[in-house]
């Protein structure tokens, strides 16, 4: 069951996940319709879920589910990461790759292997105040709070040199 995302209390669970490059507005058109499809039948054992989702910066999909209504399950998140290959495939996008970190570069935001973000790091281009994107949030208020933050608030800090 679909609602609006700032109506998810603020322990729903999030799934963040980042495409390697900003979605078009049609993209972002395409992608908001089929999430409120995909989450208006999103259940666990037959048993509705409350969940919705969020676009961020073109280039952010953000799942979210209500677990005081009803917690997910492995066959439900499944589902949900069928949902964001499609969106992948669809889209010719990377959305699924881990490796990848996001951070500010002035207004722009980068996605670069984390290999390149070692070297950006290294080489200065990227310091401890660089805002980078924690998608390894799990709750809507540490989302809303610990997301975007500066590198040494966030595990990206573990690639500064001591």
């Amino acid at each position: 069951m679909f609602v609006k995302f700032e109506n998810l209390p603020s322990h729903s669970r999030v799934w963040i996940y980042q495409s390697d490059r900003k979605f078009t507005t049609k993209e972002v058109g395409f992608i908001s319709e089929k999430a409120i499809l995909f989450i208006d039948q999103w259940t666990k054992h037959g048993s509705d879920l409350q969940g919705s989702f969020d676009i961020k910066y073109d280039q952010f999909l953000v799942l979210a589910v209500d677990e005081g209504f009803n917690n997910v399950s492995g066959c439900s998140i499944d589902s949900s990461v069928r949902f964001v290959q499609d969106v992948e495939k669809t889209l010719k996008v990377d959305m699924m790759n881990k490796m990848n970190i996001s951070f500010r570069d002035g207004e722009f935001i980068n996605s670069v292997k984390m290999n390149v973000f070692k070297e950006y790091v290294d080489n200065n281009k990227i310091t401890s105040e660089t805002i980078v994107f924690n998608n390894m949030i799990s709750i809507k208020q540490d989302f809303k709070t610990l997301w975007e933050v500066p590198l040494t608030k966030s595990w990206h800090k573990r690639f500064l040199i001591s």
